[in-house]
């Protein structure tokens, strides 16, 4: 089992979580709920983690995370969805058929 990510906001890990989930990856979240040990525990050490539990699998989970990450910081250009519909870049899903934009 290895750790992939840990973040400060635990919505941000179940997305990333539910997102490897879909490709197939199995992983769970640990540190959900540590936040009440803030002071007695650093907190990056309270931060919530989420584990990749087959070794195999991190390096291609390491990946996908990078680019949601990526895309969620910076990505805000116009996509064309495989329905034809132009979505605005913010969107991740098409209005129209409700396929999710590619990574």
């Amino acid at each position: 089992m290895k750790k992939i990510y840990s973040a400060e906001d635990s919505l941000q890990i179940g997305m990333i979580k539910s997102v490897l989930e879909q490709e197939g990856i199995n992983c769970l979240m640990k540190n959900q709920m540590l936040s009440g040990a803030l002071g007695e525990i650093p907190p990056l050490e309270c931060w919530p983690e989420l584990w990749v539990t087959d070794d195999r699998d991190s390096a291609r989970a390491n990946d996908i995370v990078e680019a949601l990450l990526s895309q969620t910081e910076t990505d805000t250009t116009p996509w064309q969805c495989t329905c034809g519909e132009q979505i605005d870049g913010q969107f991740s899903a098409c209005w129209k058929c409700g396929e999710e934009k590619a990574l």
